[in-house]
């Protein structure tokens, strides 16, 4: 391993050689296009003002990509180049082990996604440059080794192409159960799996789960689930959907435990759900009492003419 991080290092000190302001805004652009800000922005915009189907199918995909992404790392307990070199990059909060790039895995899951629900060569070709971007902005910004970048892809591009050939099938046979055990199993597996592996990433993105999951279930049933309509609606669906996700990310981050308490992975699970739950059943009912959808959507998770 010892020529393979040593290796990573000299990849990582000749790209950080071409170092110029440009040049450090395009890879700061690229790493934020794999942050958990991003991502909240992009799947809201895709649940509430393009398409809920879409929107859900790549959520569920990318938030177990988040949590076997966390359990790889922990696994594998691969150290970052600025662990072996500090001259590379600084340690950041919350950054753990390096391989596989979380960043890179995602942008494959995501990107790939949204380009498999285009269908069109320009939209792959987008989803490869901005994968292709992510990744090296990691390798840039010396969080990263190559080799981690690479693991990344690969992980991503497998968990990638497992949501294409079974997601469908697999959604459809779930959509066809009771309410009760749709909410029993959107509960359940994300609470099992958060407490046999509490690390925090994977303990979000369960909790998150649960909460979208148990929300899509209610909703699809009783309220209508439609990201269409005039543009108006649309920006005004986005803006009053964000302004109170904002507002309960930062609340309930001020009202619930610190990391210092004992029930502090709980609270967190708990948060996240109720941040899941706005996201698909408390956004959709407000944006239904205050007239701003169009129509009754259809199921998220039934076949559309485009996914």
């Amino acid at each position: 391993m010892e020529s393979i991080w040593q290796w990573g290092l000299t990849v990582i000190i000749w790209m950080q050689s071409m170092r110029t302001p440009v040049v450090d805004a395009v890879f700061a652009l690229g790493s934020f296009l794999g942050e958990e800000e991003f991502f909240f922005l992009l799947f809201a915009t895709l649940l509430w003002a393009i398409d809920a189907r879409v929107g859900f199918r790549i959520g569920v995909v990318f938030l177990i990509s988040v949590y076997i992404n966390s359990l790889a790392k922990e696994l594998i307990a691969h150290p970052r180049p600025f662990d072996l070199d500090d001259s590379v990059g600084r340690a950041e909060p919350g950054l753990g082990y390096g391989l596989p790039s979380g960043h890179a895995q995602n942008a494959v899951v995501i990107w790939g996604g949204l380009a498999a629900w285009r269908r069109s060569t320009l939209g792959w070709v987008g989803a490869i440059l901005i994968a292709l971007l992510i990744g090296l902005s990691r390798i840039y910004r010396g969080v990263h080794f190559p080799t981690d970048v690479l693991g990344g892809w690969l992980m991503g591009a497998l968990l990638l192409i497992a949501g294409l050939a079974y997601g469908q099938g697999i959604a459809a046979r779930i959509g066809r159960w009771s309410l009760v055990a749709q909410l029993g199993l959107a509960l359940a597996v994300p609470a099992v799996l958060a407490a046999l592996f509490p690390d925090r990433g994977a303990v979000t993105a369960m909790g998150t789960l649960a909460g979208a999951g148990c929300g899509m279930a209610i909703a699809l049933r009783r309220l209508p689930l439609d990201a269409g309509g005039a543009l108006w609606q649309r920006i005004a669906r986005l803006l009053v959907g964000l302004v109170v996700l904002v507002g309960l990310y930062v609340g309930l981050k001020e009202v619930f435990p610190g990391e210092a308490s004992s029930l502090y992975i709980v609270f967190r699970f708990v948060r996240y759900l109720l941040l899941g739950l706005w996201v698909t059943l408390g956004a959709p009912w407000l944006f239904a009492v205050l007239r701003l959808t169009r129509r009754p959507g259809g199921h998220p998770l039934a076949t559309s003419a485009r996914a």
